[in-house]
């Protein structure tokens, strides 16, 4: 740095100021004369203590340094950058510095200004909130939330929403600048200030805010800046008061987000919906500055045309469907396939795409359309007579089940109803998920056609022969059979007999030759008392295989002494052994009945075989 640069600028002396004359004078004073002249010089001086402020004089200045008068016998350097806060600073002002030292090793005071203005700040600044004063300070740097300003020598704090009443997104066009502040909070504790530029404005904008208001109208039309954007509207500055726009009034379509429509700092027009003078709110809309889509929506559209739209949104019910800008219809879930089973919607649709449609019914006046999709495809119920005739076989898919039955589906849309008591020719179920699970394929008849109200009765035992119609040929009353004693029904006993049948004997005809009554799980020879198909009854006794008795009067007895059944599903607990007997029934009831067929056979050859033999005794005769 040049030495002129360094030089520092002094007050000038008058110009007329005698310098020789006072040298002169020097000479020719006496000593004693010149002790006291200098003592009176001295009284004239400050009287100056450590660690004190004083008001001092600006007397010198350079681009580094300056030089302040206190009225002592040397003056004090105080550094410029100390003087940042005031860039006006000039000789003759008057500033404060803390004295730190009377003289340093150089005989020079040593003083601050920073460390006066910090000494004297907190008294200022609490002295500045409670007069609500309006102070300066020097915007130093940016921080994190806001910026980091310089006021009386402190350092305090100005957030980035109390900078200005509109939100701030570059703070560093502040830095390095003078700005007028109010003192909003102190933290004594923590020696923390917090400032607001904010607050200078605000009561000004106040003044504007009830002057604007004072004059708006409802349906008048403004314009306005784009100030803020979020989840649910959109704010506008109307010229120093906010209004809001609501999501909901952006547009006539739907709109995800106000982005999708408007950004920031955009000029737009608005119409006023509504206004508080009270609470100084204004609902403002876009969307009412154009006519509604469905006042402009084709007089040619009406029931029964097919049309394209976009799928908007998909609930739990259905799908909105946008076939015009801003004009939406219903499609109910209902109306998006033949089939009768409840589906969520998102199983037919996703949101976005672009589907054809046909219209069910449009109201103008309510401004409500709802929508059909399964209408373009043709209807599984027209010719169902012709497609699934009575007695018809084929393949289902198990869909769910209830108490009663199984519902499997023939095709999308066409369900049917398999009963509990046609599902299989022998087992008795208790419920159908014991037969069969949801996604199983199985095979079915035909048995009844209701058009009209879409409904289907379906067998499933139905595509066998009936196993009862063989029985009664083999377990005739009277025949004798081996079978097992697998459980208890009541006063009844359950006994397992071949092909997968089971029989019930009482607790008296269970007593062996040698006196002693069968147990469970024992092997046994029985005869048939009762056969019953229609009932699949089936009467047996141990003890006739080798007692003789009256059958008939066994037969006239009461049901319950037969050992018959109560109910049809009432099979009582099951062995492990039964439970094995009936899935190798359950197996023959799925397309396994080569035994039973095998047996019938044989017995009608044998029939036949009589028939002709008898035929031929007759010719002989």
């Amino acid at each position: 740095m040049s030495t002129e640069q360094n030089k520092v600028t002094f007050a000038e002396p008058p110009a007329d100021f005698d310098w020789a004359g006072l040298e002169d004078d020097k000479k020719g004073i006496p000593a004693k004369e010149r002790e006291a002249m200098e003592k009176a010089y001295e009284d004239t001086l400050s009287s100056i203590s450590e660690k004190e402020v004083l008001m001092g004089t600006v007397v010198g200045m350079n681009k580094k340094e300056v030089v302040i008068n206190i009225g002592y016998k040397s003056e004090g350097v105080v550094p410029l950058s100390e003087f940042r806060y005031k860039p006006d600073l000039k000789l003759g002002d008057q500033v404060e510095v803390y004295i730190e030292k009377q003289e340093d090793k150089g005989g020079q005071m040593v003083v601050s200004h920073k460390t006066a203005r910090v000494h004297n700040a907190w008294g200022k600044v609490n002295h500045a909130m409670t007069t609500d004063e309006v102070i300066t300070g020097y915007v130093k740097c940016r921080t994190k939330g806001g910026l980091i300003v310089d006021v009386f020598g402190i350092e305090a704090f100005l957030p980035g929403s109390q900078i200005d009443v509109k939100p701030i997104r570059d703070y560093d066009q502040y830095v390095g600048k003078n700005m007028e502040f109010k003192v909003v909070k102190i933290n004594q504790e923590f020696k923390n200030v917090v400032v607001s530029h904010k607050a200078l404005i605000e009561a000004e904008l106040e003044a504007q805010k009830k002057q604007i208001i004072g004059g708006l109208e409802k349906g008048q039309v403004l314009e306005g800046t784009v100030k803020n954007i979020t989840s649910y509207g959109v704010f506008v500055d109307l010229g120093g008061v906010d209004g809001l726009i609501h999501i909901t009034d952006l547009s006539w379509g739907r709109v995800s987000h106000p982005e999708e429509v408007v950004k920031l700092d955009d000029k737009i027009n608005v119409v006023i919906l509504d206004f508080d003078d009270e609470k100084k709110r204004i609902a403002l809309g876009l969307k009412q500055l154009s006519a509604h889509p469905w006042d402009a929506l084709s007089a040619d559209m009406n029931a029964g045309d097919k049309v394209k739209g976009k799928v908007m949104v998909i609930t739990d019910y259905g799908a909105f469907v946008e076939v015009a800008p801003g004009v939406e219809g219903l499609l109910h879930v209902s109306e998006m396939s033949w089939s009768q089973h409840l589906r969520s919607p998102k199983d037919f649709l996703k949101e976005g795409q672009e589907i054809e449609c046909q219209i069910l019914n449009i109201d103008r006046e309510e401004r409500k359309m709802s929508l059909g999709m399964k209408q373009l495809a043709p209807d599984p119920w027209a010719d169902i007579e012709f497609k699934y005739p009575v007695g018809s076989r084929h393949t289902a898919k198990v869909r769910n089940f209830t108490h009663f039955g199984i519902f499997a589906e023939l095709e999308e849309g066409v369900d049917g109803l398999i009963h509990i008591s046609d599902l299989s020719w022998t087992k008795r179920i208790k419920h159908p998920s014991d037969f069969c699970k949801v996604g199983d394929e199985i095979e079915v008849q035909v048995l009844e056609v209701d058009k009209d109200n879409r409904r289907l009765s379906l067998g499933h035992k139905q595509v066998e022969e009936n196993p009862w119609e063989v029985f009664a040929g083999t377990f005739t009353v009277g025949s004798v059979h081996e079978g097992t004693l697998v459980g208890r029904n009541g006063q009844n006993f359950v006994v397992a007999l071949p092909y997968g049948v089971e029989g019930t004997v009482t607790a008296k005809h269970l007593k062996k030759a040698d006196g002693s009554k069968a147990e469970l799980e024992e092997k046994l020879p029985f005869k048939v008392l009762e056969f019953n198909g229609d009932a699949r009854r089936i009467v047996l006794s141990h003890t006739r295989t080798f007692e003789e008795g009256d059958d008939s009067a066994e037969l006239g007895a009461p049901a319950a002494k037969r050992g018959g059944r109560k109910a049809a599903g009432d099979d009582g607990g099951q062995s492990p052994s039964v439970k094995s007997i009936n899935e190798k029934a359950e197996k023959s009831t799925l397309g396994d009945l080569s035994v039973l067929s095998d047996l019938k056979s044989a017995m009608e050859n044998k029939e036949r075989s009589g028939k002709s033999k008898k035929e031929e005794e007759e010719g002989a005769e």
